[in-house]
């Protein structure tokens, strides 16, 4: 057990939590899948059998889950004497490990080597049970999901700690350096950062993590593995829409989709019959998301009711989970979302590894480093607003060749920075006992 070198902070935190578990709880509560009880969230998960080895993987929700699907493959295969459990804060999440757990199932014959649970808020006493029973060999937390208690825990029951995909975005980062003593004494208790940039690690250093036990591995976003099933669910989907232009907005955010319904009418003014995918980021807006289609006066089809964009369709909402890469596949260019709107983008990389050319907005905080490395690469269109990607648009559905060259380059980077899942199994290898 190491001491961090604030232990005071992390007291501190504990004391503010209390005092704010009435919010805490009525943020948690709706975050639940019916079958499931809620004191998961205090560490009452069923315990461990007598010599079961279990990884323990976590997420925070349901785009986590996705960008770390190479690394679960892998550790799935690599480990088959463990049990690899995952867990996330979101319902949304644990749908989609339910969703990757099946497929490993299907694909392995092994049911029940990819598990679910709830992450126990950080509570100190919750974190303390969840770990008891649990009983993990090793701790993996993803990107930024850095609980002071939950780290404590670990440390305290002698179960090494590895954050992987490791980054903080510049905002990130700012919220973090307020409380940065609570930060240190954390970190402190981490033995291994797998960054995914130079820059990321610099940041995880100025709040407290050791140098020695850092190593910049590259983004597991890189690693994006594309199945045959999707990709010939895409194709059928392309095939069936047609030769009418199609563009998808995926991982939209409030604000960002009135911006793309009006970007898509002035299209649809050079390009009567153009069809936009437009696929809200949480699926709690779903029905909102419809609502404002038909306030723009655009008829609208949901995936989710089995409804086909006919002819006169002009919005097909991608309301189901899961399909994001089927429906980026489909299209002929791409905006990701969250980039319209101060959120910081999402994962710039999906339409780049299914051949799509990839648009977005200005605001991409999240994924500096990705868009630097499609901008090199000339892979990456961004405009600045709404009558920009109208625009746009209407300039690359003119220009199929550089549609064609837009989405080369996005395979090629894609290609290129492969290489941070191996760096990484290699990182952890050395933590795993024999």
């Amino acid at each position: 057990m190491r001491n961090g070198p604030h232990r005071w902070a992390r007291r501190l935190y504990s004391a503010a939590l209390y005092l704010s578990a009435p919010l805490i709880w009525q943020r948690v509560w709706r975050e639940q899948v019916p079958t499931r009880s809620r004191r998961e969230r205090l560490g009452s998960i069923p315990a461990a059998t007598a010599g079961e080895r279990c990884i323990w993987l976590h997420c925070a929700s349901v785009g986590e889950v996705l960008a770390a699907r190479p690394l679960i493959v892998a550790l799935h295969g690599r480990y088959p004497q463990h049990r690899l459990v995952i867990t996330t804060m979101t319902a949304t999440g644990a749908e989609r490990v339910a969703a990757i757990a099946q497929e490993l199932a299907a694909a392995s014959e092994s049911d029940g080597k990819v598990s679910h649970h709830f992450v126990p808020l950080d509570f100190p006493g919750a974190p303390r049970r969840f770990i008891a029973r649990l009983r993990p060999e090793l701790a993996l937390l993803f990107e930024t999901e850095l609980w002071p208690n939950l780290i404590a825990a670990c440390d305290r029951a002698g179960i090494p700690v590895a954050v992987v995909n490791g980054r903080l975005s510049p905002r990130a980062f700012r919220r973090y350096w307020r409380i940065r003593p609570l930060l240190a004494d954390a970190l402190a208790r981490v033995d291994w950062l797998a960054a995914k940039s130079r820059t990321d690690a610099g940041r995880f250093r100025r709040l407290g993590m050791p140098a020695a036990r850092t190593t910049v591995v590259g983004s597991l976003k890189f690693d994006l593995e594309v199945s045959a099933t999707v990709l010939a669910a895409s194709q059928r989907l392309c095939q069936a829409l047609g030769p009418r232009p199609v563009w998808v907005a995926g991982s939209t955010h409030p604000g960002e989709e009135a911006i793309l319904l009006e970007a898509h009418a002035r299209l649809r003014q050079h390009y009567p019959s153009a069809l936009l995918i437009l696929v809200p980021r949480h699926p709690q807006r779903f029905d909102e998301v419809a609502r404002l289609c038909r306030e723009h006066g655009l008829p609208l089809a949901r995936r989710s009711r089995d409804e086909w964009p006919e002819a006169r369709t002009a919005v097909y909402l991608g309301d189901t989970m899961g399909e994001l890469l089927i429906l980026y596949g489909a299209a002929d260019l791409a905006f990701v979302g969250g980039s319209l709107v101060s959120v910081g983008g999402h994962n710039l990389l999906e339409p780049a590894a299914m051949g799509v050319p990839v648009l977005s907005g200005p605001a991409l905080a999240n994924f500096s480093d990705i868009a630097d490395e499609l901008r090199r690469a000339r892979a990456l269109v961004e405009v600045a607003n709404g009558e920009a990607l109208s625009a746009t648009l209407l300039r690359l559905f003119d220009d199929e060749p550089e549609r064609h060259r837009l989405a080369e380059a996005g395979q090629t980077v894609v290609a290129a920075n492969r290489g941070a899942l191996t760096r990484t199994l290699e990182g952890l290898e050395t933590m795993l006992p024999e």
